[in-house]
C-alpha cells in the first residue's frame, strides 16, 4: 500500500447503530493499537481513549475498527489527526459529549498526550460535566504511566 494524505481519510467509513436507550449513560472504548504515519512516514503508535455520552446513535465497534486500520497508511501529524478523528466522530454520531485522549509512545525518548473535549468552551461546550478539571486520578496517562 503507498501511503496517502491526511485529506485522504474517509469518514463514510464510520458506521452508527440506533442507541437503545433514552436513558443518559456513558460509554467508554480503548483502542490499544492505534497506528498511523508520522509527517516523516515513519509509524506511530498510539493508545486512545473515546468517552462518549451518545444522543440517539452509537458507535458501531467493527466500524470504528475499520476506520483506525485506515488510518495506518495515512500520513498525518499526532495534531491533526485527533482534531480530524474528533471532527469525524462528532459528525458521524452526534453524541451529547465526547472526548478524546491520544497517548503516543515515545519516539526518541519523547511521550505526547493529546486531549478534545466537547465539553470545553473553546470547543463550543457548555463546561457542564468539569470532570476534566483538576482530577488527575482518572486521568489515562497516569494509569499507564
Amino acid at each position: 500500500m503507498s501511503a496517502k494524505l491526511y485529506s485522504e481519510i474517509d469518514k463514510k467509513i464510520l458506521k452508527s447503530i440506533p442507541n437503545p436507550s433514552k436513558e443518559a449513560y456513558e460509554i467508554k472504548i480503548k483502542i490499544p493499537e492505534f497506528t498511523f504515519l508520522g509527517v516523516k512516514e515513519q509509524p506511530d503508535f498510539a493508545t486512545v481513549f473515546l468517552t462518549m455520552y451518545p444522543g440517539k446513535k452509537i458507535i458501531e465497534l467493527k466500524s470504528l475498527k475499520q476506520y483506525s486500520f485506515h488510518l495506518r497508511d495515512i500520513v498525518v501529524s499526532y495534531e491533526r489527526l485527533i482534531n480530524i478523528f474528533y471532527d469525524h466522530l462528532m459528525e458521524v454520531y452526534e453524541p451529547e459529549r465526547l472526548r478524546i485522549t491520544m497517548i503516543c509512545n515515545p519516539r526518541g525518548g519523547i511521550s505526547a498526550k493529546l486531549t478534545i473535549d466537547s465539553d470545553w468552551a473553546v470547543r463550543g461546550g457548555k463546561e457542564q460535566f468539569k470532570d476534566w478539571v483538576g482530577d488527575s486520578s482518572r486521568d489515562e496517562w497516569n494509569v499507564l504511566m
